[in-house]
């Protein structure tokens, strides 16, 4: 479907089952591609919802899917000798230097570098050894809830992550599309030709921080070798059009044109 100039396809992948992540139900395949997704939208049953999330989380979590969190800030690099080296700039509550060299033991690694930026788990610490692990975000959508009481409806929207909805009596569906847009941190930007209106009718999409740079490579392999300036107009400039170079940071619904030298 469209949604603010961009094409936005949703995947809708057989129900994963308990034991998908071992291979029941070809859970594997299923679950091969939501790691390539750019968000995942999980459709609960509101009068089960819980359950069937619990179930959910375990089978992502155990192939190495992360809803919702970020990556540990967390240096490692493994060396050909020297033993391990281990360092942390915060205080360290969950792991010690005892129990890193015991985990990197576990994993037949006895030359390494280790430095942690945050206060971090041994079980993410080993997300970062092992390396594979896929970090999404995760919108929980709550189904049917013209079957539940208004106190139930309000308690499962105030929770993190999470939108309430009903496809039968389609209510809050927009509401849906607002929070899948903002979980898939997309930007829309338009261009402009010299003494030309902007083209509002062909969005150039890109993620949110996305530079000028990104533009001039998403228009043309070569325009970033031939580039001048560029004159932007909208919320990321201080006046509209300024001048701007390469490193500038576009924002969402802002106009751009662009000068070959």
């Amino acid at each position: 479907f469209q949604y603010k100039g961009a094409n936005i396809q949703l995947l809708d992948l057989p129900g994963i089952i308990e034991g998908a992540a071992q291979g029941k139900g070809r859970g594997r395949q299923v679950i091969a591609v939501a790691r390539t997704a750019d968000v995942v939208i999980m459709m609960l049953d509101a009068t089960k919802g819980e359950v069937q999330r619990a179930l959910l989380e375990k089978e992502l979590e155990s192939v190495g899917i992360r809803l919702n969190k970020s990556k540990p800030n967390i240096y490692f690099k493994p060396k050909k000798g020297g033993g391990i080296s281990f360092n942390s700039t915060v205080t360290l509550t969950q792991c010690s230097e005892k129990l890193v060299q015991l985990i990197l033991h576990e994993y037949k690694i006895f030359n390494a570098e280790v430095l942690f930026r945050e206060d971090c788990s041994p079980d993410e610490f080993i997300d970062v050894i092992v390396g594979n692990r896929v970090y999404m975000p995760c919108l929980y959508v709550y189904n049917k809830i013209d079957q539940i009481s208004m106190e139930e409806v309000d308690r499962l929207a105030r929770r993190p992550h999470s939108v309430v909805i009903s496809c039968g009596m389609k209510l809050n569906l927009d509401y849906l599309l607002e929070k899948l847009w903002e979980y898939l941190a997309l930007t829309c930007i338009y261009t402009k030709k010299r003494g030309q209106r902007p083209d509002f009718t062909d969005a150039i999409i890109l993620r949110k921080g996305a530079s000028v740079e990104h533009v001039c490579h998403r228009i043309h392999r070569s325009l970033a070798s031939q580039f001048k300036y560029a004159l932007v107009w909208g919320t990321s400039t201080k006046y509209s059009p300024q001048r701007v170079g390469l490193t500038h940071m576009m924002e969402h619904e802002d106009v751009i044109q662009i000068v070959k030298k």
